[in-house]
């Protein structure tokens, strides 16, 4: 099948762990970064930002988890993908304390990523439905700089939801443990997809090594006008790309973090 005009420059490639062979789209050079789309897919808004990354002197490897890479979003295909991953035995979508199985094989290509790429480690972004995988990466010791952006899983349906982080208790200990660990997370303060709660949990296991970048769009609480009060996707769908735009500068927060994180 030709590839999606909206991913010309990247290669792709497959990648094998575990038995499990997906596709996997790379471009750029210099350390690696691990993007993983939100849900419906790799849409061309992650794209736009995937090259973002490339154009900050990064190597990105995209893996394709669901979806058809390059399609637009649309309310029928994002249902589609929605279904299509709450069926998969891959994704913990209710479970609490639990990290997806398909956590072990994104470590495998951070790990082969760190390994073609070299320099001090790799950095990932999971958004939305991705959101938290991340942060169930980061028990490597080569993930340095792991990216929340709105983390939507598990669906945060009552109270003990709400604060969960979407990894086990052992995942979650191994990861407080490392005290060089910075980590970011973003949100719209709104959202109800990303609770507050969740954010607090993070600030309680990780303190002052949590870099929290919360948006706020709350009706009547002083945000930026023109923020939708859905807003949810901080660095692609509700991007506004102009100087000073608070989704803007999460973006280049975003970046100076990889940069700062593993570029030596």
């Amino acid at each position: 099948m030709a590839q999606h005009p909206d991913l010309d420059g990247f290669t792709t490639t497959t990648f094998t762990y575990s038995g499990a062979d997906r596709t996997v789209y790379r471009a750029g050079r210099g350390p690696g970064v691990v993007v993983i789309s939100e849900l419906p897919g790799i849409t061309p808004k992650v794209v736009s930002f995937a090259r973002r990354v490339v154009d900050a002197g990064f190597t990105v490897a995209m893996p394709v988890l669901f979806g058809d890479p390059g399609r637009e979003v649309s309310l029928g295909y994002t249902l589609k993908s929605l279904v299509s991953v709450c069926v998969s035995r891959e994704f913990t979508n209710w479970g609490l304390n639990r990290t997806s199985p398909v956590i072990d094989w994104l470590r495998a290509l951070a790990r082969d990523l760190h390994g073609r790429c070299g320099g001090p480690g790799v950095g990932a972004i999971g958004m939305c439905f991705t959101g938290g995988f991340a942060l169930a990466m980061a028990i490597d010791d080569t993930m340095l700089a792991p990216v929340l952006s709105q983390p939507s899983l598990p669906f945060a349906f009552g109270k003990q939801r709400s604060r969960a982080l979407g990894l086990s208790d052992a995942d979650l200990a191994l990861v407080a443990d490392r005290e060089e660990l910075c980590v970011v997370a973003m949100r719209f303060t709104n959202d109800k997809m990303v609770p507050a709660p969740r954010f607090a949990h993070l600030y309680e296991v990780l303190g002052d090594r949590l870099i929290a970048i919360e948006i706020e769009n709350r009706p009547g609480h002083g945000g930026q006008p023109g923020i939708p009060k859905m807003a949810h996707s901080v660095v692609t769908e509700n991007l506004v790309d102009e100087p000073g735009h608070p989704t803007r500068e999460a973006l280049d927060r975003v970046l100076a973090f990889f940069a700062q994180r593993l570029a030596g």
